[in-house]
């Protein structure tokens, strides 16, 4: 690449970089601010993983930006409902002494793999028995009870009215629906803009009889490939001597008046001879071509695979660029197409991640239509602003990068929905769960069922976790190694 090219590469790529750092930005706001609206304390706002490259404290709420920034998080105090008794007390707001690790009481309780009986770590004695317990215990059990642990750590005793547990459900839900939906308020905007300002662009015949490509051959239907090879038969419009910016006048004998009477002409006519008069530079040339060819061609409407032998001479027609502007609805629905897609795409990750991880070790060849990590964005950014493809201008360039930062937006809101921790859709679906468990037994008058908790996900959410950051990977090791060609 020239100088030029490689800082418009750059200067895609910080663009497409800026856009999903705002992105993340704007989903972790949504949920801090419908959690502050509810009167939840919310402890920290952060953009990115890793170390903290930046923060500040304003209030009670410590904002700041660390070190990769794929990602972000928002502290929500009490998100998950109290188990113990240490918890419940807690979640009261009564003054609770800090645990001290060398009690057996809160001591970690040990569990035999294959036992059900849960026992007080520390030895029995001859005056005090050995008593059992109900406790978290195993590993992801005591992971659990670890990670519920932290969170009260965190619970002072004036927050007793501000956990996140204790919202209704309809307001938790709201909360953790707020991050997520910024990402597809945001892909709509994208989108609108783009079908809006920019428009949809399309090449469609004018419909006047005038030529615009004349094919140097005839290339069977069933060959892929659009070059011409010496073995080929030369076109008859090429042996007719028809010439691009020709107008047809009339067609043996016959008078054109538009592509389409044209057409039904060249095809009706077989591999007959073909007699033209055509219009060149305001002039009348008669040209004719000593036969034309009899080929296949797909009927249109009668269904897959039907065909009739029609003529063909190999020519175009004279076309135009159609631009049309739509408003939201229309682009609602190209958005309701392109989240099927996205759910598709979801549902199939793993399958093409794994297509990938074979592709990096040379094991077949990766699928153009697969999906990317920031990093083969970044790079589709890239050459999306160098490219030197004619016909795509300033604007369509803007257009592209438009489409792709819509398109990763709509993805991560679509992804974040799904009901299972530790995404949105997780907390989401519990609350869901706990609001119409709580609405049927008013309806049944029987006793509050409690808080769903959700916290029992926890072991789910650290194999999902795992699963979420290994594909992550595959994926960047994938867009560095075997990336995708856009072509531009």
């Amino acid at each position: 690449m020239t100088g030029p090219e490689i800082a418009l590469y750059a200067l895609g790529v910080v663009i497409f970089l800026a856009a999903i750092f705002v992105s993340i930005a704007l989903h972790e706001l949504g949920h801090l601010y419908f959690a502050k609206k509810f009167g939840c304390r919310v402890s920290q706002y952060m953009v990115g993983f890793g170390p903290t490259v930046w923060s500040r404290k304003k209030g009670e709420t410590e904002y700041g930006i660390k070190l990769v920034p794929l990602g972000g998080y928002v502290k929500i105090i009490g998100m998950f409902p109290p188990e113990t008794d240490r918890e419940q007390q807690i979640s009261r707001g009564e003054q609770v002494p800090a645990a001290d690790p060398s009690d057996t009481a809160a001591a970690p309780a040990h569990q035999d793999a294959h036992s059900d009986v849960r026992v007080v770590a520390g030895a029995a004695t001859p005056d005090a028995p050995l008593t059992l317990r109900k406790s978290n215990t195993g590993l992801f059990a005591q992971m659990v009870s670890q990670t519920r642990a932290a969170e009260f750590e965190l619970v002072e005793p004036w927050d007793a009215d501000r956990l996140f547990y204790k919202l209704p459900a309809p307001k938790k839900i709201l909360v953790m629906l707020a991050g997520p939906g910024v990402n597809i308020a945001l892909a709509f905007l994208c989108f609108l803009c783009v079908y809006g300002i920019y428009g949809v662009h399309s090449v469609e015949p004018t419909g006047r009889p005038a030529v615009s490509v004349v094919s140097d051959c005839v290339i069977p239907q069933d060959a892929k490939r659009t070059a011409c090879q010496d073995s080929d038969q030369v076109s008859p419009a090429r042996a007719a001597g028809l010439q691009p910016n020709d107008l047809v006048v009339s067609f043996n004998g016959q008078p054109v008046a538009s592509w389409s009477q044209l057409s039904d002409l060249i095809h009706a006519n077989g591999s007959s001879v073909a007699v033209m008069e055509v219009e060149r530079d305001g002039k009348l040339v008669k040209l004719q071509a000593a036969h034309s060819i009899a080929m296949p061609r797909d009927l249109d409407g009668e269904g897959p695979g039907q065909t009739a032998t029609v003529g063909f001479l190999g020519v175009e027609p004279e076309s135009r660029e159609v631009v049309t502007r739509h408003g939201p609805v229309y682009t609602l629905e190209r958005m309701g197409e392109m989240t099927g897609h996205a759910v598709s795409s979801i549902v199939q990750l793993p399958a093409r991640v794994y297509n990938i991880a074979q592709a990096i070790f040379g094991q077949g060849e990766r699928a153009q239509d697969g999906p990317m990590s920031v990093i083969g964005g970044s790079r589709l950014a890239g050459e999306v602003a160098a490219s030197t493809r004619p016909g795509l201008d300033i604007g369509g360039k803007a257009a592209l990068l438009g489409l792709v930062v819509g398109s990763f937006n709509l993805f991560i809101g679509v992804f974040n929905l799904i009901p299972l921790l530790p995404l949105d859709g997780g907390h989401i679906a519990g609350s869901a769960f706990e609001g119409t468990r709580r609405w049927l037994a008013q309806r049944l008058r029987r006793p509050d069922p409690g808080h769903v908790n959700v916290a029992r996900q926890l072991p789910v959410a650290y194999v999902i976790g795992f699963a979420m950051l290994s594909m992550s990977l595959v994926l960047m090791v994938g867009d560095i190694v075997v990336p995708l060609k856009s072509g531009l």
